[in-house]
């Protein structure tokens, strides 16, 4: 199979497959097409004298100014070097190929008006794994994500840096070695480049990514949590959410009837005299289902932004290049800043089923350890995990809500959908944390309902559980085990399905 820049839909799957090189790409006869027409367009466009933004004046509030035919391409280089003011680290190099992959896509619907010789430029970096260095903080998400953009493209002019394997190499050095001359920009290629979400993004997909499996993780962690509890499985009966049919609710329901399925330990207290369990329990389906509707959400959009034309001036003819706001971050911003909050509650409610296991009760030892005095037991780490939700909690406001005029006011609503990315991404990485010491406290647990087995799934997490981290019967360094728990969540090895 081969992706069709342009062309063929792109979603989450296919954007992932080309950034581990696991899906072929071409750009075709119908896209090149696509492209040189649109080139064809800027190039008419300037040879008249019309003012045009972007192509021939100035940009910002500068676009009032009209350059000469033979300073356009000057404008242009001009326009990547002055933008790329980034700061701040270095965002993870599969970012940045993420960014130019959706780039390409964009560029290749033929309404940007570039070269397709410069296009053929990015795609050359991507299928060589010549990954430009682009700092994290500098985007206000409106106008495009101009400052990483600005970097991820100063090596088509041989400047920037790229990563090549884990070194930082100049760029120059770096087109040398590959035998390519720096490329002069021409009319309207520099605000092609810069002008998109692409940053905005590639931190959506990414972040898609984790929380896709993290929101199957919860619910398995959940599981064994209430396994570990003796909780009851009447809360997730189909006929309960058939009443209520929120999408996410439903699925939720359907997967932890899954986990326990052949559970002999939910049998073994079938009709005992508990009413109920606590809320983070038994109301699973309706807050992990709550997360998932965000989820999915998010995802409609981000597959939408994928396959849009997000720079400006869009190119719709050789007399009408329509300077409008594609490239404003807002639809992913609120967005994301949704998700954020809905993968703080996975964590949040994940705190509380730690804290319950810890009580002793329904034949479970204090602090899950029969020697307690002497020893903590677990006590301590749920005071990492109740850290970690707090601080998830904190990075929860919404960047989308703010904004600060720049440009002497001529960009004046901002969407600050870049820092609602990068946030969603921190989120998820503690949220990652906080599951592995669920999955820790959950283990122990069901030792103390031995001999009673469990479902398939659940038996089977427990012996790759087991492999990296021991019962505990007396005090030990608990560092190790929870960086081993760390390592099996963000590797993905516990099974979610």
């Amino acid at each position: 199979m081969i992706f069709n820049y342009g062309i063929d839909h792109l979603d989450l799957k296919k954007v992932l497959q080309i950034a581990n090189s696991e899906l072929n790409t071409t750009i075709n006869k119908e896209a090149k097409e696509k492209i040189n027409l649109s080139r064809k367009k800027v190039n008419t466009i300037t040879q008249k004298n019309k003012a045009v933004y972007g192509i021939n004046t100035g940009f910002g509030p500068l676009c009032d100014v009209q350059i000469s035919p033979e300073e356009t391409n000057l404008l242009q280089k001009n326009l990547l070097i002055t933008h790329a003011v980034g700061v701040g680290e270095i965002i993870d190099k599969q970012l940045s190929k993420i960014m130019m992959i959706c780039k390409v896509h964009a560029l290749c619907q033929g309404f940007s008006g570039v070269r397709l010789k410069l296009i053929e430029r990015i795609l050359y970096f991507i299928e060589n794994d010549l990954l430009p260095t682009v700092p994290k903080q500098g985007s206000v998400g409106a106008s495009g994500d101009l400052a990483p953009l600005s970097h991820l493209f100063l090596p088509l002019i041989g400047e920037g840096d790229f990563w090549v394997e884990d070194k930082i190499i100049p760029a120059k050095k770096v087109l040398k070695d590959h035998n390519l001359k720096p490329l002069e920009l021409h009319a309207k290629e520099g605000l092609g480049l810069i002008n998109g979400t692409q940053f905005i993004l590639a931190h959506t997909i990414l972040g898609l990514s984790k929380m896709k499996y993290l929101l199957d993780l919860s619910d398995v962690s959940g599981a064994m949590s209430i396994e570990g509890y003796k909780g009851s499985a009447s809360p997730f009966k189909e006929a309960l959410h058939k009443i209520r049919p929120f999408k996410g609710s439903i699925h939720v329901a359907k997967r932890m009837r899954m986990l326990f399925e052949n559970s002999q330990n939910i049998t073994s207290h079938e009709n005992c005299e508990r009413v109920q369990d606590p809320y983070s329990m038994r109301c699973i389906p309706q807050v992990h289902g709550a997360s998932r509707n965000a989820f999915y959400h998010l995802e409609e959009l981000a597959e939408i932004e994928m396959n849009s034309v997000t720079d400006n001036p869009i190119i719709l003819s050789e007399t009408e290049a329509i300077s409008g706001g594609n490239f404003h971050g807002q639809p992913l911003a609120m967005a994301l800043d949704y998700c954020s909050i809905a993968a703080s509650e996975l964590g949040n409610i994940a705190d509380r089923r730690c804290y319950l296991l810890l009580e002793g009760k329904y034949g479970l030892p204090r602090l899950l350890t029969k020697s307690g005095g002497l020893n903590s037991g677990f006590m301590i780490p749920q005071y990492t995990t109740a850290a970690l939700v707090t601080e998830n909690k904190s990075l929860c406001f919404p960047p989308s809500a703010d904004s600060i005029p720049t440009s002497l006011g001529q960009e004046d609503h901002v969407s600050m959908g870049s820092i609602s990315g990068r946030k969603f991404n921190q989120i998820l990485g503690n949220l990652e944390k906080i599951l592995a010491i669920e999955l820790m406290y959950a283990a122990q647990s069901l030792e103390f309902r031995r001999p009673n087995t469990f479902s398939k799934i659940i038996e089977e997490n427990f012996k790759i559980i087991r492999k990296k981290v021991e019962k505990l019967e007396d005090d030990r360094l608990l560092k190790d085990d929870i960086n081993n728990m760390i390592q099996l969540v963000k590797t993905q090895q516990i099974i979610v399905k």
